[in-house]
């Protein structure tokens, strides 16, 4: 009851914080004062505060009390809602491969890469379990899954999903290799050469390869930094659309999550006109409040939408441990893992299904949330310091990515070859579109452990900006 009381209360004063009501450099009630409003202990009301200072949305002064930091991401202005063209033209296939290859690189600075880091993640409990799926296991995990994935892992998905307006039942799920792998499934399912998938723009680069590999046209819908896409602009196009696909709850590389009402509002509507809804939510748990968003399945009555998570962003990137709600498409999207995959790998599922089932999860999650939250702080900090006069970011609430823009002067392209020099990678803009845009801007990830060193190459990184703008 403690906790659930002391949640509450610093996540009522976080959301007044992050949404201005309480003002940077504002006084906030005492220890004292907290206690009697709320009817709380002294250690409660210590720990309330010691939560939101961790979060560095509060700081303390000596003798004076507690103020609202003052959020250097205040100082950098907001990207504007992003305007694609109508016509699609082509992707960036070989700067998306010079950054990809980058991955797994230990002599780079990774902030092109948007997965946690191994020493985030709970890699010695992780390891435990694999030994025990291995002794669990009929066969000892070498004989294959059945069709629609470990069973276990289905039920601990379905038990989860209540967190977000969800009542799924374990028959409801499909597992996959991946998040990326679920969302190939789907498109393979839902359409054919030559249809269009509406989409976010700028948009991971994985699903606009996807979908062009698989002869999809894609129709990119004018986005904004924090609410995701224009509900409007979507009511235009709807005509010309016969798949949407949208990464719902703090995108990369925006980092915005879609309001409760918007995502009610797109689901109705293209339910409306019958266009499947695939909705890509492998970052909803890195919510930086206390309660992960809803998902647009929440509001699924037909079973129109096909929910796609995985635990690639919050657990293990290399276990390939993903799954779908595909809703009333179930039978088309088994169809696709028979033909396609077969089975995914059962010690991999096993091994994180008996993870998801303890509480040592949630308790990650909890550790991560802060982390990324406080990353996020100091990235934005070096960038207020360090980088051009000008630069904008995005706010995201959530998620691994910080989408930073520059002068129109400045190609980020030219960025990654001099950064590259100096062993930092970077995710140059035009990776996220099929359009001749975004070239001045570029991503951040943030699921780096802090340290001096890396403000010393995000300061560095900001040098080589100035000079090439």
């Amino acid at each position: 009851m403690k906790d659930f009381i002391y949640q509450e209360i610093s996540g009522k004063i976080a959301k007044l914080i992050r949404t201005e009501v309480l003002k940077p450099g504002e006084r906030l009630p005492s220890v004292r004062m907290l206690c009697q409003e709320h009817g709380i202990s002294m250690n409660t009301a210590k720990r309330i505060f010691m939560e939101l200072e961790a979060q560095s949305l509060i700081e303390s002064r000596p003798q004076s009390g507690y103020f609202v930091s003052r959020l250097s991401y205040l100082k950098l202005p907001l990207p504007g809602v992003s305007k694609p063209a109508a016509r699609q033209q082509k992707e960036a296939g070989d700067l998306i491969e010079r950054v990809s290859a980058n991955m797994g690189n230990e002599k780079l600075t990774l902030f092109s890469v948007g997965a946690p880091v191994g020493s985030l993640l709970p890699l010695a409990k992780l390891n435990k379990e694999i030994v025990h799926a291995t002794r669990e296991l009929h066969e000892g995990g070498a004989a294959y899954e059945s069709l629609q994935g470990n069973e276990k892992l289905r039920r601990m998905i379905a038990a989860r999903s209540l967190t977000w307006g969800g009542s799924l039942q374990e028959d409801e799920l499909i597992t996959t290799t991946g998040g990326l792998n679920a969302i190939a499934y789907c498109l393979m399912a839902l359409g054919k050469p030559g249809d269009t998938v509406a989409i976010e723009s700028p948009c991971y680069p994985g699903i606009l390869q996807l979908a062009l590999s698989l002869g999809l046209k894609v129709l990119e819908l004018p986005t904004h930094p924090v609410t995701g896409i224009e509900v409007d602009a979507l009511k235009r196009f709807i005509p010309k659309i016969d798949i949407c696909l949208l990464i719902s709850n703090f995108n990369t590389p925006l980092g915005s999550c879609m309001p409760e009402e918007n995502k009610k509002e797109v689901v109705q509507l293209l339910s409306k006109h019958n266009i499947p809804l695939i909705e890509d939510d492998v970052y909803g748990e890195l919510c930086f409040g206390p309660q992960r968003p809803m998902c647009c399945k929440a509001f699924d009555t037909d079973g129109n939408v096909l929910w796609c998570s995985s635990l690639s962003k919050t657990l293990a990137p290399g276990y390939r441990v993903g799954w779908i709600a595909p809703g009333k498409y179930r039978e088309r999207i088994l169809k696709q893992k028979l033909v396609h995959t077969i089975s995914g790998s059962s010690i991999t599922q096993e091994a994180a299904a008996s993870f998801l089932k303890s509480a040592r999860y949630d308790i990650h999650l909890r550790h991560l949330r802060k982390t990324l939250f406080s990353n996020y702080h100091h990235y934005v900090d070096a960038i207020a310091q360090y980088f051009p006069e000008g630069t904008r970011t995005s706010r995201p609430q959530g998620g691994l990515a910080l989408w930073v823009e520059f002068d129109k002067g400045l190609d980020t392209v030219e960025l990654y070859e001099l950064a590259m020099k100096q062993k930092i990678s970077i995710a140059p803009g035009r990776m996220f579109t099929l359009q001749e845009q975004y070239h001045n801007c570029m991503r951040l990830c943030y699921g780096l452990p802090w340290t001096d060193e890396l403000k010393l190459k995000l300061k560095k990184l900001g040098a080589l900006a100035r000079m090439v703008s």
